[in-house]
């Protein structure tokens, strides 16, 4: 089933020096736009991380720090993919948990603003988990029959994950889903909007889900020790909390989005 496309989407894959969103930094990124009328475009970049490249993730996509070492950085690309991506929504398999928020602070080290918030994102994993429960070449060999050949670099598993939503559209789009609350609805159907809300797990606040909102839309702590209480109530009663983000391993997304809140509870008190 084509696609029903308003606006473009952007399939894209990262492979990365490591699985890290904070530390570690892209080395090939391929994007398959699908424009509107049905026409595509696609780019890859090759990327120099200038950062080591891990062991486990060089045995998986094949790249080495030496074998990068003369690829531009992202900073110097970042403008060129952030136009590549102007209008677009995003589509990627595990894209909520680990390309869109990677990819994101790549832009925010470069200083490109790239906003993420008006743009719909469709996991085909989340989809293919929800409905079904496997990994890409799984999800490829399942809906295809046929094998994943380069799985693992980054334009086959873009390409890869394309066809398979176009088959989860034609094998779902009459299939009822039944949630946890035992709602049951036909989410898989060829509308970006609902394919967006189904590929998501919570309404996230960040990019990768340590700060949700709740159903009053109310941005709300998804772990530790405050897990479940209002970000507002734990900057009020424990102002060191928002020290120890700031100077901690988190998301430049995330502390980002900490510091607008802080601002947004000091404006409301003058």
């Amino acid at each position: 089933m084509e696609l029903n496309l308003k606006k473009p989407l952007a399939f894209f894959d990262i492979e990365a020096t490591g699985l890290s969103i904070v530390k570690d930094r892209i080395v090939e990124l391929c994007i398959l736009k699908i424009n509107s009328n049905g026409t595509q475009e696609s780019n890859t970049w090759l990327i120099n991380p200038d950062y080591p490249i891990s062991e486990e993730a060089e045995q998986i996509h094949g790249y080495s720090n030496e074998s990068l070492k003369d690829k531009p950085t992202f900073k110097q690309v970042a403008k060129e993919i952030s136009r590549f991506l102007h209008n677009c929504d995003l589509a990627g398999y595990n894209a909520i948990k680990f390309d869109v928020p990677m990819l994101v602070e790549e832009f925010l080290r470069a200083d490109v603003d790239f906003e993420i918030k008006k743009r719909r994102v469709i996991d085909v994993q989340n989809i293919f988990m929800k409905m079904e429960q496997r990994t890409l070449s799984a999800a490829y060999k399942y809906y295809l029959q046929k094998e994943l050949q380069n799985a693992h670099g980054a334009e086959a598993d873009t390409i890869a994950t394309y066809e398979i939503l176009k088959a989860q559209l034609d094998q779902y789009q009459n299939t009822i889903y039944t949630d946890k609350s035992g709602v049951e609805s036909i989410p898989v159907k060829n509308d970006m909007d609902a394919l967006h809300a189904f590929s998501t797990h919570h309404h996230n606040a960040d990019l990768i889900g340590q700060i949700i909102y709740n159903d009053n839309n109310e941005e709300v702590i998804n772990f530790g020790k405050h897990k479940g209480k209002k970000v507002e109530d734990i900057l009020r009663e424990e102002p060191s909390y928002y020290s120890w983000v700031m100077n901690s391993d988190f998301p430049l997304f995330t502390k980002n989005l900490l510091t607008n809140i802080k601002l947004r509870m000091k404006l409301q008190q003058s």
